[in-house]
């Protein structure tokens, strides 16, 4: 079992009895999860198409990306659940029926935002500054012109889950939520996870993510010679399901003892990797050998671990990776 140690304290991993003492907590750090650029709604509404009925947990509007905002569908579930029978159907039956509950999952949106000033007062004030003449225009853009995106929250990811969603057509995203409570103390709880689309707002200087257009990739000596310049591809990646659509270079990180990034190429096409919630990218073409764009030692940018994204016009002209990301 999983522990944690902070200033003599021990923490151990805790079990969720219910799910709805996991929703509790997730509803609770919402916004620590979900960031300062979305509006999460709690609301579990049921949505059928003929006998297919689903109940989704929630409703995320994101707005990341100011001129191209996203409606997910929260999953909150536990890894008790069989991801086969109890998840994996649960989220065929949504992907079935959400398109003919258009109207429906409109009119309760709309219902909760004139309930909740708070709600309505962000969403006003990123309306100020769209393309949306008002909240109801935002609605009918996101829920029947654009393809929906589902979020599974869960206390641990699993192969077996990783699985199942490598089945859906219906682009997903994974957080995984854990928590952590005081043997001295069960009211003491500490929580990790990775917030929603935390690749996407890396830290580091402001970065305007609509020019978001290159994945950068770190890779060591032998995957980078064989794979990378070998095989014109890299695989196993985790990308956010926002960016699928909008990467279009793929930029290659060496790293230590070179530390830097010295390729890139063209992407063709990006597709599921076997049966896991990873990816694997093609080259359209053999990678392209750049100037290194060397890390710069004591600077709050780091090596990257996992891939980050960046644009391609600003990378090339780059002289270091402070100058990347």
């Amino acid at each position: 079992m999983a522990k944690i140690i902070q200033e003599q304290k021990i923490y151990e991993s805790f079990e969720y009895d219910s799910e709805s003492e996991f929703e509790k907590d997730i509803i609770r750090y919402a916004k620590h999860i979900f960031g300062s650029n979305a509006v999460y709604f709690d609301v579990k509404k049921r949505i059928s198409k003929g006998s297919v009925i689903t109940i989704p947990d929630g409703y995320l509007i994101d707005f990341s990306f100011a001129h191209d905002p996203k409606l997910y569908i929260i999953e909150n579930e536990l890894v008790i659940h069989d991801p086969y029978k109890h998840i994996g159907q649960q989220l065929l039956r949504f992907a079935v029926s959400y398109r003919s509950a258009g109207h429906e999952i409109k009119n309760f949106l709309l219902e909760k935002i004139s309930e909740d000033g708070d709600k309505k007062k962000n969403l006003d004030r990123y309306l100020q500054q769209s393309k949306y003449r008002n909240i109801d225009d935002l609605l009918e853009d996101i829920i029947f012109n654009k393809p929906i995106g589902i979020i599974v929250i869960i206390d641990e990811i699993t192969d077996d889950l990783s699985n199942v969603l490598s089945q859906l057509t219906v682009k997903t995203d994974i957080i995984e939520f854990k928590k952590y409570i005081s043997q001295g103390d069960p009211l003491d709880s500490i929580y990790q996870f990775t917030p929603f689309q935390q690749d996407v707002r890396a830290p580091g200087k402001k970065i305007d993510l609509e020019k978001l257009d290159t994945i950068v990739v770190p890779a060591n000596e032998e995957g980078f010679k064989n794979v990378f310049l070998g095989k014109n591809c890299w695989y196993a990646i985790r990308i956010s399901s926002v960016m699928l659509d909008k990467i279009k270079y793929i930029a290659g990180y060496q790293t230590a003892p070179v530390s830097a990034i010295t390729h890139v190429a063209e992407v063709e096409k990006i597709e599921k990797y076997k049966n896991t919630d990873k990816y694997i990218v093609y080259f359209r073409d053999k990678a392209k050998k750049i100037k290194p764009i060397k890390l710069v030692s004591k600077s709050l940018i780091k090596a990257p671990q996992s891939a980050r994204y960046a644009n391609y016009e600003q990378l090339i002209k780059a002289k270091n990776l402070d100058e990347v990301f």
